[in-house]
């Protein structure tokens, strides 16, 4: 090829390699009034909430227990026959879509839903809930606590139900031995969730961490004394929910830890926020405060069948020697209310017209002294391992009645231990005082007055051992009664007994505080404190 000719293609390769640049850096960077929108990935949609409590649940068969962290988790995996309004105890329909009452208020007929499945793929139907009920009242108080709310077990004389059965597979009947004025509300509690035959015959003992329900959230996981985790039942009855896909209970001992947590973007949800930290919350425009309506009572029991406190006048001494209101503004802001009577004023039935103990500690020195105990005695106090809505800083609060009892001679010994071991010893009846609460599982006085302190509850609710005829006969009658004012007039009556008897010192009836993330939206705390999660989402 002649030099001249190659010079020439050369030229004209050169020419087209630059227009080709040219063109391509076009294509890729265009002009400042013309540029390409910017193509970002979108973020996926936050689907999984992390639940911060203060301490693990002890079973996940509800039945088997009383204790308030395990409803938290089993409210989302389980349902009742009918269920509670979203933040009251208004009865509702629930896997029963109607019911009937005859006039005597002996039998109620309910009519089931129908394409309900158990998570297992079992049916649930008249069959299934049968069974669960038979379950139940063939037991004890060991096997299943909460049952004495329907009078004790199949064998006692008290048990309100004659015969639950099944009419037709849609169909179940309860025959009651006497009429029970909070029945529907019984049924719509935690414990009375409907369980797969199927799964309880298949794991037997094991059921307890391997539940099975028809709820909106299915169980995958338990780690003890870390997390629980749960994810959403796609074949629920419900068309469109749960919303989330996920949920995550975490154990966080430690309120301001657990608060901490909240703040790092760990959990999504906290529970037990301590009044002192409420400000903090609000402060940060990330994060908001929840209030759970209040339905509860603190307390101290004082275990009647041991010395010295099966003597009423210590019972009372000790009444008089504890400064509540102290302890409130304290720890609780200021915002809770000094307990009188072991129901909150809430709850229809109250007796407003009791007056409550003053502080007074010479009072409590001369009733020691009237007692045999003019020089005090030695106790232990146990305090509460977790947090708990209506006693957030258990510990703390031990220490202040430690020091209050010390000025009336009586030295106190704080003791403590793993939640679970705490809760078993105290039911049997073990420790010498101790400090619970009870958050009310259905609004109805029957719920704290009968299940605290009836004779029947001893060994299942009624820690303190306390036992007394004249109270559990009017109970009995108020159960049995359906006029409501004179229920009321009962249960005016039945505070009366036990404000005398004095078998606990009734603390603080709380306002608790949650707290979390801007972001969660629907949730609604439920006064009984085991709230449905079905609705809560992530704002989008």
């Amino acid at each position: 090829m002649k030099k001249s000719t190659f010079k020439t293609l050369l030229v004209a390769f050169l020419a087209i390699s630059m227009f080709l640049v040219g063109c391509s850096s076009k294509t890729n960077q265009n002009s400042d009034d013309e540029k390409d929108p910017v193509v970002k990935e979108e973020t996926p949609a936050k689907d999984t909430l992390v639940y911060g409590r203060g301490g693990d649940s002890v079973s996940l068969d509800p039945i088997s227990t009383t204790e308030g962290e395990t409803f938290k988790v089993t409210e989302n995996i389980f349902e009742t026959l009918v269920s509670f309004g979203e933040q009251d105890t208004t009865i509702n329909p629930g896997l029963a879509e109607s019911w009937t009452v005859t006039d005597d208020g002996l039998n109620y007929e309910f009519k089931l839903r129908q394409g309900v499945k158990f998570h297992d793929g079992t049916e649930f139907n008249a069959d299934a809930v049968v069974f669960n009920f038979n379950r139940w009242m063939n037991g004890n108080e060991e096997q299943f606590p909460y049952y004495t709310m329907f009078g004790g077990y199949k064998a006692d004389e008290g048990h309100v139900i004659q015969e639950v059965t099944a009419v037709d597979a849609n169909t179940v009947k309860f025959v009651l031995k006497r009429p029970q004025a909070p029945f529907l509300k019984n049924l719509a509690m935690s414990p009375f969730a409907i369980s797969s035959p199927a799964a309880i015959e298949k794991q037997g003992e094991a059921y307890r961490a391997n539940p099975v329900g028809t709820g909106p959230f299915k169980f995958v996981e338990w780690k003890e004394n870390d997390t629980i985790t749960l994810e959403k039942n796609a074949d629920y009855w419900q068309a469109g929910l749960p919303k989330l896909n996920k949920v995550i209970f975490r154990v966080i001992p430690e309120n301001t830890a657990r608060l901490n947590a909240l703040v790092s973007g760990e959990i999504d949800v906290m529970d037990g926020l301590n009044n002192s930290d409420e400000a903090t919350v609000l402060a940060n425009e990330n994060l908001q405060v929840l209030e759970r309506p209040s339905m509860n009572v603190g307390y101290i029991g004082l275990t009647n069948t041991r010395k010295p406190f099966d003597n009423k006048l210590v019972r009372q001494a000790i009444n008089h020697a504890i400064d509540k209101q102290s302890i409130i503004d304290a720890f609780y802001g200021g915002t809770a209310q000094p307990a009188i009577n072991p129901m909150p004023p809430a709850i229809s039935g109250y007796n407003d017209a009791i007056e409550p103990y003053p502080y007074d500690l010479e009072k409590a020195k001369a009733l020691l002294a009237e007692a045999g105990y003019a020089d005090g005695f030695t106790m232990d106090l146990w305090a509460m391992p977790v947090a708990r809505p209506y006693m957030p800083e258990a510990m703390k609060v031990a220490e202040v009645i430690q020091a209050s009892l010390a000025e009336i001679g009586v030295t106190a010994n704080i003791q403590s231990v793993d939640w679970a071991t705490y809760l078993d010893q105290a039911k049997n009846g073990e420790y010498d005082a101790f400090m619970l609460g009870w958050t009310g599982d259905n609004g109805d006085a029957d719920n704290f007055l009968y299940t605290l302190l009836d004779k029947d509850s001893i060994g299942s609710n009624n820690s303190a051992m306390y036992s007394s005829d004249e109270l559990h006969d009017i109970l009995i009658q108020a159960q049995t009664e359906v006029d409501e004012d004179a229920r009321n007039e009962l249960y005016k009556k039945a505070q009366e007994i036990i404000h005398e008897d004095a078998p606990w010192v009734p603390l603080v009836h709380s306002i608790p505080l949650l707290a979390a993330g801007k972001d969660v939206v629907n949730y609604k705390p439920h006064p009984t404190g085991s709230e449905s999660l079905i609705n809560v989402e992530f704002a989008k």
